[in-house]
């Protein structure tokens, strides 16, 4: 069943049309699949229950993600393999106070991630990330356009 068709177009349901489609694989095999790791389960809901803004102006390119009550210590943002951006974070529970009980949490705790695939142009060495009233924008600056070609002229000797 693939799921983009009704519109649910996100990790978290790609994951579980993999799952899916890996049951409905070894029922035909005789091979066994192993389900996947925690972890990669848990990556994904984080994924999924991160959302991004992403802007191109004509010199950078602006990744924007609520982080509401983090602290600079709590967000972190790295390069991987050159051309992926990798932004991810925890959200903690207040240290409990002795005679005080919720009454109610709402609040989202647990892990944040988002991976971005940066652009070609994207200069990976020339990134900032500002946190301002909860929302964290991390900038990255594109490279200049290389300068074109010019002809290169050669010079006929005559014999």
């Amino acid at each position: 069943m693939d799921f983009r068709v009704m519109g649910l177009d996100s990790p978290l349901f790609h994951t579980l049309q993999h799952m899916m489609d890996m049951s409905e694989d070894a029922a035909g095999d005789n091979k066994t699949y192993s389900a996947p790791t925690r972890s990669y389960v848990r990556d994904a809901k984080a994924m999924a229950a991160t959302p991004a803004d992403v802007k191109e102006y004509p010199n950078s390119y602006v990744f924007e993600i609520d982080t509401p009550g983090l602290k600079s210590g709590d967000i972190k943002v790295q390069v991987e393999d050159d051309n992926v951006l990798l932004i991810s974070g925890e959200r903690k529970r207040d240290e409990e106070i002795e005679g005080v009980k919720y009454l109610r949490m709402e609040r989202r705790i647990g892990k944040f991630m988002r991976k971005f695939v940066l652009p070609e142009n994207a200069n990976t060495d020339a990134i900032s990330a500002v946190c301002q009233d909860g929302v964290l924008s991390v900038i990255v600056q594109k490279s200049p356009p290389p300068e074109p070609k010019k002809p290169k002229t050669i010079e006929v000797k005559v014999a």
